[in-house]
């Protein structure tokens, strides 16, 4: 039987590497692919994401079931890192050092990995996650993959639309809140 993702969380905050593990294997295609949509750059997306599961690791003890899903907090973590990747201008080690874990030079082998995982993520979504998206309402639903999916801009998208830039935010904000309490239900 397959662990939740709380269950691994838990057991990996007791020491359970193996917890551990089955969380990251479980998680990295997401990881991975959407620091590469956010980047560009499958070199970074990589460190990005070492950083982002070592920095789960050191916090696993302090993620509460219940107030964030897994997956939500895990990403959370990958963009503060990659925020402060940006602020910083290059990809900050810290957890990975306070975990003692050394860079890994990515060969050309590495780096088509990468390239797979974020592709296995753009091509496999989560099936709530496509579920939710079917039952938004028509305005809600295009709104939302305008914006989300497809990163445009409120001006672009409010422009294609024939609406305000403000309908245009209040469909996705609401659209949104929708698909997180949608989420939550199906993960209940």
């Amino acid at each position: 039987m397959e662990l939740h993702d709380d269950a691994l969380l838990a057991a990996a905050a007791g020491g359970d590497a193996d917890a551990f593990a089955a969380f990251y294997r479980r998680h990295l295609a997401v990881v991975v692919g959407y620091m590469v949509r956010r980047t560009g750059n499958p070199e970074v997306a990589a460190d990005l994401a070492a950083e982002t599961f070592a920095a789960a690791l050191l916090a696993c003890p302090r993620y509460r079931p219940g107030v964030t899903a897994a997956r939500a907090w895990l990403l959370a973590i990958g963009e503060h890192k990659l925020l402060d990747s940006r602020r910083r201008g290059r990809v900050e080690s810290a957890a990975r050092r306070r975990l003692a874990m050394e860079r890994i030079e990515l060969t050309d082998d590495d780096l088509d990995r990468v390239e797979e995982l974020a592709a296995h993520d753009r091509a496999h979504p989560p099936a709530a996650l496509l579920d939710a998206v079917e039952h938004l309402g028509e305005e809600q639903r295009v709104a939302v993959l305008a914006r989300v999916v497809d990163e445009r801009d409120y001006a672009e998208i409010a422009a294609e639309l024939r609406c305000s830039e403000a309908v245009v935010r209040k469909r996705v904000s609401r659209g949104l809140a929708r698909l997180r309490t949608q989420l939550r239900g199906a993960e209940a």
